[in-house]
């Protein structure tokens, strides 16, 4: 679990968990911004393991 009270979470603090994720061996982190009006805006779930959204590839599809 990593905790935060700035405006708005960067890329590196998400880096950041996932680094200790990995060091850790652990498998699901919490990032909590406390500089939120409701704490459930605050919360990201970040997941070791999972490719970045950017770098995913799309399945192939056979045809025939």
């Amino acid at each position: 679990m990593e905790i935060k009270s700035v405006e708005l979470l960067a890329p590196v603090h998400k880096k950041q968990l996932l680094t200790y994720l990995r060091l850790a061996d652990k498998r699901l982190g919490l990032l909590i911004n406390f500089h939120v009006a409701l704490i459930k805006d605050g919360i990201t779930r970040i997941v070791n393991g999972l490719e970045d959204d950017d770098h995913a590839k799309s399945p192939s599809r056979k045809e025939g």
